[in-house]
């Protein structure tokens, strides 16, 4: 096969020595050529590129971020992305039931390959952006932003506890939990016949649509917000109606898998599921986060499901009865 190892050297377990090990791997079965990611949006076009001179896999070493952009460049080509965790929490990959450790990924890659162990998936996007497992706007957009802001190279080793001072830091000062943000309506399957929809639906002060689940890792535990969400049906939209520590913590907790009270039971959450379009009116500017990257500050959201649309290789153990 053709590949495409794309790097992000930035990305926290990227290391020289991992990127040459991983490369000389995939080379003795299949032809590699290498390419370095040098700005953001940079692992697009080579995406593209790579769609266009009938590369057979894109395989990323690197974080979320860069499989993100990667997954943009590939939808609805005939090249398939295949997962290498090389940031810090590596939410797709471990989803997916990739091996945490990059080397033995690799290995895992390798087998999958070998069977041709690719299954082709539905995306979300959100105004044109696509993710591969969740977009946000309100809180947890805020907090990437701030975690972005003070990032760099505390970024690549501070990692989680990063992300935990941020949360506090911006749900403490940095945005306002008192007003709601936004309202936000959604389309389920088979009310396509109803039209369009209209925004007036639940108001919200933060809002997290998934394409599968989890949402997130706290260490090694999952953050569910949408248990029966998966890369095979449309999405859900978790709204958080209210933000004091008294409403929000059982939720929080129940999240982990270590409370009774979670998204489905809790009068705090509104969750929908099984979804093709979402859309969402801000009263201000309202950040947005895409697969854990801060896109900027919008007062409209529109959020599609497109269905089978990127392959991706799967490891064969979380293949299941997925078709090849």
């Amino acid at each position: 096969m053709k590949v495409l190892l794309v790097v992000n050297p930035l990305a926290s377990s990227v290391t020289g020595r991992t990127r040459v090990v991983i490369q000389k791997a995939l080379s003795a079965d299949h032809r590699v050529e290498v390419a370095v990611t040098q700005r953001r949006d940079h692992a697009t076009k080579i995406a593209e590129n790579a769609a266009k001179d009938g590369i057979d896999i894109v395989v990323v070493l690197g974080g979320d971020g860069t499989l993100n952009e990667v997954a943009n460049g590939l939808v609805d080509s005939g090249t398939a992305i295949a997962a290498l965790p090389g940031g810090s929490t590596n939410v797709f990959a471990r989803t997916l039931g990739v091996p945490d450790d990059p080397i033995e990924a690799t290995g895992s890659l390798l087998d999958s390959l070998e069977v041709g162990s690719i299954h082709r998936i539905g995306l979300g996007s959100v105004n044109d952006r696509y993710f591969l497992f969740h977009a946000g706007i309100g809180f947890d957009a805020a907090v990437v932003e701030q975690v972005e802001k003070r990032a760099g190279v505390l970024k690549r080793f501070a990692g989680h506890p990063l992300f935990v001072i941020a949360a506090i830091g911006t749900w403490l000062r940095n945005y306002d939990r008192k007003r709601p943000a936004f309202r936000i309506s959604t389309q389920k399957i088979g009310e396509e016949a109803l039209g369009d929809i209209e925004t007036t639906g639940v108001e919200g002060l933060f809002a997290v649509c998934l394409n599968t689940d989890p949402y997130t890792y706290l260490g090694t535990r999952k953050i569910s917000l949408a248990p029966n969400a998966d890369l095979d049906t449309p999405l859900a939209v978790a709204t958080f109606k209210n933000l004091t520590l008294k409403k929000l913590l059982p939720v929080v907790l129940g999240s982990l898998g270590i409370g009774k009270i979670t998204t489905s039971s809790s009068r705090t959450v509104d969750l929908r599921t099984d979804l093709i379009k979402a859309r969402a009116s801000a009263y201000k500017l309202v950040p947005l986060q895409v697969d854990g990257d801060f896109l900027g500050n919008f007062e409209e959201f529109s959020f599609i499901y497109k269905a089978s649309c990127l392959d991706v290789v799967m490891p064969i153990k979380a293949n299941g009865n997925h078709d090849s």
